[in-house]
């Protein structure tokens, strides 16, 4: 398997595996979810593309983590009951205030 070189600019640290990790890496990972749900300054998000467009490892992770959501989010929905849903508005009516 081919090893993919870090981006050259960078400082250098040592993950709890051993493994070296860059410090543009190390922030990309960590605001995956964020990234991916769209939580992210636009600054930041833009920081992290160009961080994503020069490294293939953190791509790569990036892209099985919004595969694996879009496919959760594809498969794991439950049609609500229409009566639950009347239930729901009617109780939302209830306690609105009245005008």
């Amino acid at each position: 398997m081919e090893r993919q070189e870090p981006p050259s600019s960078g400082s250098l640290s040592t993950s709890q595996t051993g493994h070296a990790v860059y410090e543009p890496c190390q922030e990309a990972i960590a605001t995956l979810y964020s990234y991916l749900d769209g939580e992210l300054t636009p600054d930041r998000r833009e920081r992290i593309q160009h961080h994503l467009d020069d490294c293939a490892p953190c791509f790569q992770a990036f892209g099985f983590e919004a595969e694996l959501k879009a496919l959760i989010a594809a498969k794991c929905r439950d049609e609500v009951p229409e009566s639950l849903r009347r239930r729901v508005a009617d109780a939302l009516k209830a306690e609105e205030p009245m005008s």
